[in-house]
């Protein structure tokens, strides 16, 4: 934030050496935008930690370390402020040095030849007035593409920690379904053991029995699936962390994370506008009125100031006599009369650019209002929907026990059976998945304010 209070005095001297009536409305809303910037951000730099999950926390810091996106972004940033910097040297002198040694030859017509020698060295220098504010709003454009510039890396980094942790809660939540399955197969197989028991003392016919065993193979083909799920996720940490793959060691068969507590009410609904892709279009919009104004500047005059001091001798042991001193100053005024309209299309364009800023900025401001509300959407129905299915589970299983004993006892077919324990096995798979959608929906809502970026 420093950086921003440091432009925003020169944003505003900048203006003031326009004519007022050149001042336009869009400078003073980007004036207002940019100071709303220097809001104190909410601390969600290690929003992750609300999940209370030491193996999370390492694998998000990891690929902040380690993935090239990064790398990439940052080194945007200092192209920025390489580019600012050579921006900025217009506004000061240029100062150049010569050194020149010349030799003339003559021969006469009586064939004497004669040789001469000179020397001139001195310093030039050049500098032109920034009367209009022409090269200062540059050196604001330069400096509003930096900050948008960081923006963007805050806003890749605030990404690149969502996936990482959306893909972790998705491994945790295909084990947790592996386990679910397999504890699943392991009833199936007790009751597929008992129907061809029943068989055998002929007390239920083939049917049941071959029923029994199709519900278990249907159950065991899904384990390969849930299998390569869980292999894909892991590979894709290793991609998210910059590893190559089966490189990265996560541990194995933890139970899905959910957050200790719920922030959705912590921060007020300003804390979008610091969200780091609202904030880069809002830079991108302060650069382009910078560059408007440094294009309108261009209708005025400018000063220019050039001197010179040299010395010339026509001997080296001459070169530092004072009559050698040279020296001449020129003070210049240009202005344009006639371009065709050149200057005054730049101007356009300008404008135009100007005017695709706002929008977009707009534009992105709504999307994150948007995306925000459909996180906090996603975590009350997802919380009220896993207290629905915890009530269902329960009855499902006292169902299956139920089911399982009354058929044990002859009681009942085997279609019951099979028909419970695949309610229960659904309801049970559904419950995990919408603690999934629930601990994902606070990923959401932290990407959806910036991560703390």
């Amino acid at each position: 934030m420093k950086s921003i209070l440091a432009t925003l005095p020169l944003l505003l001297a900048s203006c003031a050496t326009l004519p007022l009536e050149q001042t336009s409305t869009s400078s003073q809303l980007a004036i207002s935008w940019w100071e709303t910037q220097n809001q104190p951000s909410p601390n969600l730099t290690d929003w992750w930690s609300s999940f209370g999950d030491p193996e999370l926390s390492r694998l998000v810091r990891l690929a902040l370390e380690q993935h090239p996106d990064l790398a990439s972004a940052a080194a945007a940033v200092r192209e920025a402020q390489a580019s600012r910097n050579e921006t900025r040297s217009d506004l000061f002198p240029a100062l150049d040095y010569s050194a020149s040694r010349s030799t003339d030859r003559s021969v006469a017509f009586n064939g004497k030849d004669t040789t001469s020698h000179s020397f001139s060295s001195g310093l030039n220098a050049s500098w032109e007035a920034d009367l209009f504010g022409k090269n200062h709003q540059l050196v604001l454009a330069g400096n509003a593409a930096i900050l948008a510039a960081q923006a963007d890396l805050n806003s890749a980094r605030a990404s690149l920690a969502a996936e990482t942790a959306l893909a972790y809660l998705q491994l945790r939540s295909a084990e947790t379904d592996l386990a679910l399955v397999q504890d699943s197969i392991k009833s199936q197989e007790e009751t597929t053991q008992l129907a061809q028991w029943r068989e055998q003392a002929g007390e239920a016919d083939s049917l049941e029995a071959e029923q029994a065993l199709s519900s278990l193979e249907s159950s065991r083909a899904s384990i390969s699936s849930l299998q390569q799920t869980i292999e894909e996720l892991r590979n894709q940490l290793n991609l998210l962390t910059g590893q190559p793959p089966r490189t990265l060691n996560v541990s194995a068969e933890k139970p899905l994370p959910i957050p200790s507590r719920n922030l959705a009410a912590q921060f007020p609904a300003d804390t979008v506008r610091q969200r780091p892709d609202v904030r880069a279009d809002g830079y991108r919009w302060v650069q382009a009125i910078a560059q408007t104004q440094s294009v309108t500047a261009e209708q005025y005059p400018s000063l220019t100031l050039s001197g010179s001091l040299g010395l010339n001798s026509q001997g080296l042991s001459k070169i530092f006599d004072p009559q050698s001193l040279v020296g001449d100053l020129v003070v210049g005024v240009t202005g344009p009369i006639f371009d065709a309209g050149r200057i005054r299309s730049r101007i356009a364009v300008q404008n135009a650019a100007e005017e695709q800023t706002y929008h977009d900025y707009r534009s992105t401001l709504l999307t994150a209002l948007s995306e925000v509300e459909d996180a906090l959407i996603a975590i009350r129905r997802t919380q009220e929907r896993i207290t629905t299915l915890e009530t269902a589970v329960g009855h499902a299983q006292s169902a299956a026990q139920l089911a399982a004993s009354s058929y044990e006892a002859g009681v009942i077919d085997i279609t019951q059976v099979l028909e419970t324990q695949r309610s229960e096995i659904t309801l049970e798979r559904d419950l995990a998945s919408t603690r999934l959608d629930y601990a994902s929906a606070h990923v959401e809502l932290y990407r959806a304010l910036g991560g703390g970026y």
